[in-house]
């Protein structure tokens, strides 16, 4: 991999510059401009003129860089059906790798993929698995294959799939995905089109259990594991511990506010941004000053985790290595039972995050809850007990909240989001609640339609607990396009036909 030094947006001075000092209103956009010129144009005139009284930061880069744009607008909806839109919506949010340009921050891959829009003009792990399900009910397979082809290609390249495919997200990985592609695929192709992937799932496995068999009591933590009494659990985490380029300026005011540890708080925000809940009250202890993700085992992740043991150990046997299917069984086994002890809550019929560091249960209330369910690791009585509590503490007029905590975070009340939308009814569904899986499904479409008709526009998250719909929060303004929204809006009704 090219280092981030190879790349002027990202290099030295002229980035300091640029980010430190807020040139632009959302960091992300300078990182992702592409030079107009040559690396070696724009430091000389970087330097020549940087001390010069009249040198203005934004009209330099303006002048060397070409800026990003977002090609997506509104749709009129007395015209067009939310369905018709969305359908319509693809050809924006399809990229084409061989027409990016050189120096591009962009991670090349070799056959087109999906973004989800807005300030997001990359593709993006786990939202790009969720993009897939509308992508496959309404027939594009064969797009569905190509992003399966990019995911086997990052985790060639990477030895994992980088949260985006952008080079300042290649120090982490996203909510492990693939195998839930793989599922799509072998669904409308059978399951000997899983085959050239295995190496790729084994491949990928290895990089989310690293460190396993060196963890020991006295040094229970390495990378992404975490040595329990139970066996080893996954965390969240980043390889660097540095101001995110992408929101540089916001992560080191957030440092010199925090009065803590700069690197460890730097990994906890890239450890939440692994996540993909960015952020949420799950990951803090107030706010996020006091963020603490790498303390944390989420059982989101360790569910992800099981179903990729699960799938490997079936794919292993019909594939005939049963060796390998035996050993990935009994880390599944292993995993549940370890879950069950850290994560399930008995009492409130609910599961948690794990603070390992101070060896409880946390108090978050959050959907990641329904993970379980949605990879077939909850027994049926777990399954029938968070169902309750989502009917009774979760669900609302426009779907499921996020978290029970309204902390000013997007990934809180009052927000829901497509992808835990998703998750929960297929969880749902899979443990024969189908009737509230039928009414979540419907709520939240209803929502989204309800929005559409208003504005014309598919949103990142929604406020589902009544009133305009729109959601908020976070540390960017609400984005719209947009790929996961779309996916699930797709493939929700066919879940129940």
């Amino acid at each position: 991999m090219r280092s981030l030094a190879s790349y002027p947006q990202l290099a030295g001075e002229l980035f300091e510059a640029v980010q430190a000092n807020g040139t632009f209103d959302d960091s992300k956009t300078f990182v992702d401009a592409v030079p107009d010129l040559t690396p070696e144009e724009i430091r000389e005139r970087f330097e020549r003129g940087r001390d010069g009284p009249d040198f203005d930061t934004g009209r330099f880069v303006s002048e060397s860089f070409t800026l990003p744009e977002d090609p997506i607008t509104s749709a009129d909806p007395s015209r067009v059906s939310m369905e018709r839109y969305v359908d319509a919506l693809w050809k924006h949010l399809i990229r084409d790798p061989s027409e990016e340009r050189e120096w591009s921050t962009l991670l090349p891959v070799p056959r087109r993929y999906v973004i989800p829009g807005g300030r997001f003009r990359e593709s993006y792990y786990w939202d790009t698995y969720f993009t897939a399900t509308g992508l496959a009910v309404t027939g594009r397979i064969d797009l569905v294959a190509d992003l399966a082809e990019n995911y086997a290609a990052l985790v060639d390249r990477y030895g994992c799939v980088p949260n985006g495919n952008r080079i300042y997200y290649a120090s982490r990985s996203n909510p492990p995905m693939f195998c839930h592609l793989l599922d799509i695929l072998e669904n409308e192709r059978g399951t000997d089109a899983i085959r050239p992937y295995l190496p790729k799932l084994r491949r990928e496995y290895e990089f989310w259990t690293d460190g396993a068999e060196e963890v020991t009591e006295d040094e229970p933590a390495y990378r992404r594991v975490v040595r329990t009494e139970e066996g080893v659990l996954n965390r969240y985490w980043d390889d660097r511990a540095a101001p995110r380029e992408e929101s540089y300026r916001e992560d080191v005011e957030l440092a010199e506010a925090a009065g803590r540890e700069d690197r460890r708080l730097y990994r906890d925000v890239r450890a939440a941004c692994e996540s993909g809940w960015d952020f949420s009250s799950r990951w803090l202890d107030g706010g996020l000053k006091t963020i603490r993700t790498t303390e944390l085992l989420p059982v989101d992740l360790n569910a992800l985790c099981y179903a990729m043991e699960s799938k490997l150990a079936r794919w292993e046997r019909t594939f005939g290595s049963s060796e390998n299917a035996r050993r990935y069984a009994r880390a599944a086994r292993e995993r549940r039972r370890a879950v069950d002890r850290y994560c399930w809550d008995e009492e409130a019929g609910f599961y948690f995050d794990h603070c390992w560091t101070e060896g409880e249960r946390t108090d978050a209330w959050s959907l990641a809850a329904v993970v379980p369910l949605f990879c077939g690791m909850a027994s049926e009585e777990q399954a029938s007990a968070v169902a309750a509590t989502l009917e009774e503490r979760f669900l609302h007029p426009g779907g499921l909240v996020t978290t029970l905590t309204e902390s000013g975070e997007q990934w809180d009340y009052p927000n829901g989001w497509a992808p835990l939308h998703w998750m929960a009814v297929i969880g749902l569904r899979r443990y024969g609640h189908d009737a509230l899986a039928e009414r979540i499904a419907g709520r939240w479409l209803d929502c989204n339609r309800q929005v559409f008709d208003r504005t014309g526009l598919m949103l990142e998250k929604y406020d589902v607990t009544g009133g305009s719909g729109v959601g908020g929060g976070g540390e960017y303004p609400l984005q719209y396009g947009f790929g996961w929204t779309n996916g699930v809006a797709l493939a929700l009704p066919a879940t129940f036909h």
